[in-house]
């Protein structure tokens, strides 16, 4: 029996042991390359106004147009998805450069300075990537591209210097944190779970939220309410829990080392109690940025109510612009680029032949 006893307890020792290596083997901390002779690729971590910022460049030629990938949250890394999702090949038109700001992934440093992480800062920062990216790359312009929360840093600063770029492109457009926003959300929710039978999660759902007058809805709980969005299908990926469509892409994705996966997640962490979190709240762009001096262009999964593409329709008709645009990508909930890359990649190309010479 006890002999029995010791070979239960070795096999349960070894399974995390295991598990551990099999994680470690999967993680290289290598992004894809490139076999044309003017392509590039690289990861790279370097100082900007003072703090760490980390960097994803990947091109099939360097001549191309630069194209600057301001990641969502903030303070998530999205370049585990372009790991992941092979298919996204829009390095075929642009020099595309995701970055990782202050103390955010890669650039994530243990003495992290959280104050330091607000509007001002990053508004800075921002401007200085892209002079340095203008000036690397031998370039008047560039474009600018934000991703959900990524938005809100990409769309202040082209207001602030429209000069330096080509257009701004919204994925994933963050439009208002109104009562609009989550009645929009709830309602697909609803008819979602109710076509389903899904009376466990409708349950959920009037647990989630608050009935106002007038018909709309306020979420108590916005981490609950977006779970229940990855279990409707608008969630991240269409169809794709959380765990899915997240979590699960991190542990596997092979462009992060271990250690990078740990602090990809700290940093996730520390981002929501740093000032910026707040300073991004209590917004609505169709009141407050109302007007761009570039072309602007919107592009929305025609399934997601993480940012519902009606209110981006709506902003794409209020906002006065030189150019504008919106594309609904099909099959696709909050992550087009990568969930559609092929109806994607044809709107970027279009935007890049529409305004480059401009």
């Amino acid at each position: 029996m006890r002999k029995k006893l010791m070979i239960i307890l070795m096999c349960l020792l070894a399974v995390p042991v295991l598990l551990f290596v099999v994680w470690w083997i999967m993680s290289p901390g290598k992004i894809r390359t490139y076999k044309e002779p003017n392509s590039l690729s690289e990861k790279f971590v370097m100082d900007i106004n003072g703090a760490p910022n980390g960097f994803f460049i990947n091109s099939k030629d360097i001549n191309n147009p630069v194209l600057l990938f301001v990641s969502s949250g903030p303070g998530t890394d999205d370049y585990v998805f372009t790991d992941k999702y092979k298919d996204m090949y829009i390095e075929d038109e642009f020099t595309v450069v995701y970055w990782d700001y202050r103390y955010m992934g890669i650039a994530y440093d243990k003495d992290i300075d959280v104050d330091s992480i607000n509007i001002d800062n990053l508004l800075d920062d921002t401007y200085a990537v892209t002079e340095y990216l203008k000036e690397r790359f031998s370039k008047e312009k560039i474009y600018i591209m934000g991703f959900s929360g990524g938005t809100k840093i990409a769309l202040m600063e082209v207001q602030r210097h429209p000069e330096n770029y080509y257009a701004y492109i919204g994925m994933a457009q963050c439009v208002t944190d109104s009562e609009e926003n989550d009645t929009l959300m709830y309602s697909f929710m609803k008819e979602v779970f109710e076509k389903r039978g899904d009376n466990k999660n409708l349950e959920k759902l009037e647990d989630a939220v608050v009935h106002l007058d007038g018909g709309n809805i306020k979420c108590k709980d916005w981490y609950v309410y977006v779970n229940l969005l990855h279990e409707a299908g608008g969630g991240t990926i269409y169809n794709k829990t959380e765990f899915e469509g997240i979590v699960w892409p991190i542990i596997t994705c092979g462009c992060y080392t271990l250690k990078e996966k740990i602090n990809y997640i700290t940093a996730m962490k520390t981002y929501r109690r740093t000032p910026l979190y707040e300073q991004l709240d209590d917004f609505d762009y169709r009141k407050s940025i109302t007007q761009i001096g570039i072309p602007v262009f919107f592009i929305s999964g025609e399934y997601d109510y993480n940012c519902p593409w009606e209110l981006v329709q709506e902003y794409c008709d209020v906002i006065d612009a030189p150019q504008k645009g919106f594309y609904k990508i099909t099959g696709a909930a909050h992550s087009p680029l990568w969930e559609n890359p092929g109806e994607t990649y044809e709107a970027m190309k279009q935007i890049k032949e529409m305004t480059l010479n401009g």
